[in-house]
């Protein structure tokens, strides 16, 4: 079955046509950290221009590198919940007119199902369920147990700040720019980690709860306080607070559900200490870890194209009207990882 997926839901264009959910003939994605770079941040109606400025081009692409045409397609897949809406429009806008134009199945993914299918593509085979999944990133950060696919249970979230935005805005503080994962990691690279003895919150509790407004404001008061600190030293302190508590929240969580395989995702899964951290302590606790190559782990189609394949097995397609929301509750079970404000 061959699946075109689109992803819109932020600032990347993505476009993928995916075989029987693993095998990826193409995966194009457009950045568009340049029209952002001077704003610190992505502007929602910046990226929906920059979307529908790309889309036609991107689409063209992926079929292209695929070796196929429209007329090939079986379906096409779009992230159609959570992200910024105007930037989702484009993306479903584009779908519905391919699924009816080719008269092919529409199927609707929400974008979090996206990252977490980006671990069971090509591993649907040693991937069992039940499983723990940790996916972080810009607008979010949460524990899942994949109880079947498209059913989860939320083992813990964070109540503030995803740890992606906390390290967006820490490197916009220190000046280094968008994207601020990538720019921290960098510079953590010459710094001791040990430097600074930033907050770790909650990470003494129980549950699976993350915070991590408190970490953001320490940093920025130690940032205020001395503008000729060592920026490498403080990066390193911060990356290591940050992965020292969604390390500890994962391993807590896989013991006390009894989950002996984890997953990783989303876009600060391309850390690698982070990476390196969770899999020594899965190690010592004779877990068993799973991430993403690193095209998987960002905002992409070839994750939307492989979850659909999936979920399309489980509930069929979706109605040509699919509507559009900034955020939504979570599969089958309707999960609110969100303030209940945000939802709507």
């Amino acid at each position: 079955m061959l699946i075109l997926g689109i992803d819109t839901s932020c600032d990347d264009t993505g476009a993928a046509v995916v075989r029987d959910g693993h095998e990826v003939l193409s995966n194009v994605i457009a950045s568009q950290y340049k029209a952002h770079d001077r704003f610190g941040g992505v502007v929602p109606v910046i990226a929906a221009r920059e979307h529908t400025a790309k889309i036609s081009f991107i689409l063209e692409s992926a079929l292209e590198e695929a070796g196929i045409s429209f007329t090939d397609l079986d379906a096409v897949a779009v992230s159609h919940h959570q992200g910024l809406l105007l930037a989702l429009v484009v993306g479903v806008s584009a779908a519905k007119s391919i699924a009816l134009a080719c008269d092919i199945p529409l199927i609707g993914i929400h974008h979090l199902e996206g990252h977490i299918y980006s671990n069971l593509m090509g591993r649907s085979k040693v991937l069992k369920f039940p499983f723990l999944c940790l996916t972080v990133a810009g607008g979010h950060t949460l524990l899942l147990k994949v109880v079947s696919h498209g059913t989860y249970e939320l083992l813990g979230h964070t109540r503030d700040d995803a740890a992606g935005e906390v390290f967006d805005k820490v490197a916009r503080h220190l000046g280094l720019g968008h994207p601020g994962g990538a720019a921290i990691e960098k510079l953590a690279e010459k710094g001791d980690p040990e430097a600074y003895n930033f907050p770790r919150p909650l990470i003494n509790r129980t549950d699976g709860e993350f915070s991590f407004s408190g970490l953001k404001t320490a940093v920025v008061a130690a940032i205020d306080r001395n503008p000729n600190l060592n920026k490498a030293d403080l990066c390193a302190s911060f990356q290591q607070a940050v992965v020292d508590l969604l390390v500890s929240k994962t391993i807590r969580m896989a013991g006390e559900h009894q989950l002996q395989q984890i997953t990783l995702a989303g876009g600060v899964a391309l850390n690698s200490p982070l990476r390196t951290a969770l899999k020594h302590a899965a190690d010592d606790h004779g877990y068993q870890i799973f991430t993403p190559c690193d095209d998987l782990c960002m905002d992409n189609g070839a994750m939307v194209a492989g979850a659909a394949y999936f979920l399309y097995k489980e509930r069929g397609p979706n109605p040509i009207g699919i509507d559009t929301r900034a955020n939504a509750p979570l599969g089958s079970k309707g999960i609110r990882y969100r303030h209940d404000s945000k939802y709507r």
